[in-house]
């Protein structure tokens, strides 16, 4: 099976084009050997680590599914090897007290990126 269709299958991702944006960045190990082709076959037994949704999963594939099923379908395709490891830092967003004016543009700055990642978290 190819394994875009698998990390869709397992829910890992919501598209099958994220699948594959996940796979040709370099951000996906299939038996500890680096996979950068979304094509590439999957077969059961196989061990993946990849980062998705800043977190880092290592799981062992225990079964392919011929569509996408419901979230409980998609959890027996796969056992985790290691729990989930949340890679992003707390959010924390900057401090300012009441009565200390417009924010500069070194606080604009942190307020934006702050913004931007909580985008890309969620």
């Amino acid at each position: 099976m190819r394994v875009d269709k698998w990390l869709w299958h397992a829910r890992f991702v919501k598209t099958r084009g994220l699948a594959q944006q996940l796979i040709t960045g370099g951000k996906l190990r299939i038996n500890g050997a680096k996979n950068d082709k979304a094509s590439g076959k999957l077969r059961v037994g196989d061990e993946l680590s990849f980062i998705a949704h800043q977190r880092l999963y290592v799981i062992r594939v225990c079964g392919l599914s011929a569509r996408r099923g419901s979230a409980p379908e998609a959890q027996q395709l796969y056992e985790h090897l290691h729990e989930p490891e949340n890679l992003a830092p707390p959010l924390s967003a900057p401090r300012r007290e009441r009565g200390q004016g417009r924010p500069s543009k070194k606080d604009r700055r942190q307020l934006d990126a702050l913004r931007d990642r909580d985008d890309i978290i969620s």
